[in-house]
């Protein structure tokens, strides 16, 4: 009998045209050119888990309903100098310590209507996401750059109050300031949790850290409070004697 000898799957010169591997593991190819200036937000599934934890709901909730009660309490004196131009409030302290007397000017209305109305939309919302995290609810990354993004115009816009307040109107509004404290760690914790688990990009030299600043949020607050803090004690240095007159 003869025996012929089947020719090779795979010639020589022409090795991969025929698979040889038996295994189920697949590679993907990517048709793009490869970054190396950052870090794409798209990990594997032992990176990006977009599942906060309850400490970051929990942060959401406090700090979305603190500003919720500022920007309510704001409406509330709003409506009350409307029906009774005279009226004092009750966050008219002093002269540079006044609610009334931010809430008549421009920067307190700059849509056409009150800001304050703004906060009691904006605020619901980490109190919404917060309460759903806690619920067991799931989002996508989109959601969280969208979530991110809005939670970043609204502290640009409080900073921006905080400056008009300081620095052009020359008085302080109480609800104002609990607002502005408020904002200040729904941002941080926000940003950076965005900068761990993914879903922000950031330079690669800074990855690592990025990955260790999410557990310091409370100390980015805290120095940013401090700022805020020390510029009001130094703009306002001459008018402090007011508080005890």
């Amino acid at each position: 009998m003869r025996l012929v000898l089947a020719k090779p799957s795979v010639e020589s010169g022409v090795a991969g045209s025929t698979p040889l591997s038996m295994s189920s593991d697949t590679r993907n190819v990517i048709k793009s050119p490869c970054h190396t200036g950052s870090v794409s937000m798209i990990k594997g599934p032992k990176g990006i888990t977009l599942e906060p934890n309850r400490g970051f709901a929990v942060t959401l909730i406090w700090t979305g309903i603190l500003g919720w009660i500022a920007a309510f309490s704001l409406v509330l004196e709003r409506i009350n100098v409307a029906t009774n131009p005279s009226a004092t409030l009750s966050c008219d302290l002093n002269p540079f310590i006044s609610c009334k007397s931010v809430m008549l000017t421009p920067q307190a209305a700059i849509f056409g209507f009150p800001n304050a109305l703004i906060g009691i939309a904006a605020f619901v919302a980490p109190i919404a996401v917060g309460v759903a995290i806690l619920a067991g609810a799931k989002f996508a990354a989109w959601f969280w750059r969208t979530f991110a993004a809005g939670v970043t115009l609204g502290f640009v816009f409080v900073f921006w109050l905080f400056m008009q307040s300081t620095f052009v109107i020359g008085v302080l509004c109480p609800y104002c300031m609990v607002a502005w404290a408020a904002m200040v760690p729904l941002f941080w914790k926000v940003i950076l949790f965005g900068t761990k688990d993914g879903f922000i990009d950031t330079p690669l030299r800074f990855v690592n850290f990025f990955d260790n600043a999410y557990e310091k949020a409370w100390l980015f607050t805290l120095v940013t409070e401090v700022i805020y803090v020390a510029i009001i004690i130094i703009t306002f240095w001459n008018s402090w004697p007011l508080l005890w007159n």
